[in-house]
C-alpha cells in the first residue's frame, strides 16, 4: 500500500529515521504511525494484541512493522527496543503513545483500578524511556523520546486516577530531560486534549456527543493534527523542545466551564464505566 504525501511536511522530510510507536496499533498512535511513515520514516507499532498490530502494519505500509509486548514489564521495553535495532539499526523516536483509563468517581477508585492505570501510563512510560536510553540511545547519542499527557491540567472529575499519574509522567520527562541531555537525547511531553477517536466513544454517549461543546475552538481535535505534531517533533526541532509540555488540546487548559459537561452526571453523579477485565 502507497500512502498519499503529507499535507504539511515534504516528502523525505524523516527519510533513514526510525520510530517505535506503543499504541500503535489503533487510533492515535496509529495515525502518528501513519504520518511518520508518509514522512518517509521507518516504524515499529507496539502492542499486545498480534493480530490487531498485523492488519494495521499491513494497511499503514511497507516501512511499518510491528512486536507484540507488554510495556509494563521492564523486559517487554527491551524486547521491542533490541527487537528494532536488530530489524533497523537504530532507533531516533519513540512515542510513549500507550494508555488508559476509565470513567469512575474519586471516591469510587479501587486499589486494583488505580494500580492497573499507573502501571500502564506511568510505569509503561518510564520502562520504555529507561530501555530507549541504555540499549540504544545513550550509546548514538542522539534520539527524542516523547510522552503523551493530557489536558486539562485543572483536574478532570471522574479520571483522577489517570490525571494523577499523566502529571507523574509529566515530571519525569522533565527530570529525564535533564538527566539524558549531556548525552543528546530529548524528553518531551504532549499532553492532548479531546480527540475524535474510536475510544471516544467507549464513553459514556452524554461524553462524546457534547465533547466538542467543552472546547474553546469548539471541535474535538483530529487524529491527523495528532500525527503532525508527532511528526514535528521527530525532527531536530524537537531537541530544542526538550523537557517542555506542548499542549495539543484546542485551548482546553484555558477552559472555565464544567466539566463533566452538563448532562454527563446522572442523579447529581458521574457515572462508572464497566472496565473490561485486565489481563
Amino acid at each position: 500500500m502507497t500512502l498519499a504525501s503529507s499535507r504539511v511536511f515534504v516528502d523525505g522530510a524523516l527519510k533513514g529515521r526510525v520510530a517505535v510507536v506503543t499504541g500503535g496499533g489503533t487510533n492515535l498512535g496509529k495515525a502518528a504511525a501513519v504520518e511518520l511513515v508518509r514522512c518517509g520514516a521507518s516504524v515499529v507499532i507496539v502492542g499486545r494484541r498480534a493480530d490487531v498490530l498485523g492488519a494495521a502494519a499491513a494497511e499503514v505500509g511497507e516501512r511499518c512493522s510491528w512486536v507484540a509486548a507488554d510495556i509494563r514489564e521492564r523486559a517487554g521495553a527491551e524486547y521491542i527496543v533490541g527487537t528494532t535495532l536488530e530489524r533497523l539499526g537504530r532507533l531516533d523516536l519513540v512515542l510513549n503513545n500507550a494508555g488508559g483509563q476509565y470513567m469512575v468517581p474519586a471516591e469510587g477508585l479501587a486499589t486494583k483500578g488505580w494500580r492497573a492505570v499507573h502501571r500502564l501510563n506511568l510505569e509503561g512510560t518510564l520502562a520504555m524511556c529507561e530501555a530507549a536510553y541504555e540499549l540504544a540511545m545513550r550509546e548514538a547519542g542522539a534520539g527524542t523520546i516523547v510522552n503523551v499527557t493530557v489536558s486539562p491540567h485543572h483536574g478532570m472529575p471522574a479520571m483522577a486516577h489517570t490525571g494523577a499519574a499523566r502529571a507523574a509522567v509529566e515530571a519525569i520527562t522533565r527530570e529525564l530531560a535533564a538527566q539524558y541531555g549531556a548525552r543528546g537525547i530529548a524528553v518531551v511531553a504532549v499532553a492532548l486534549g479531546r480527540f475524535d477517536t474510536e475510544s471516544l466513544r467507549k464513553y459514556p454517549a452524554e461524553l462524546w456527543k457534547t465533547a466538542a461543546a467543552s472546547v474553546p475552538v469548539q471541535r474535538l481535535g483530529s487524529v491527523e493534527e495528532y500525527g503532525w505534531l508527532i511528526a514535528l517533533l521527530a525532527t531536530p526541532l524537537g531537541a530544542s523542545l526538550s523537557g517542555s509540555v506542548v499542549t495539543l488540546d484546542g485551548a482546553l487548559d484555558n477552559w472555565t466551564g464544567p466539566w463533566p459537561p452538563v448532562g454527563l452526571t446522572r442523579d447529581g453523579e458521574v457515572p462508572t464505566e464497566a472496565r473490561r477485565p485486565v489481563v
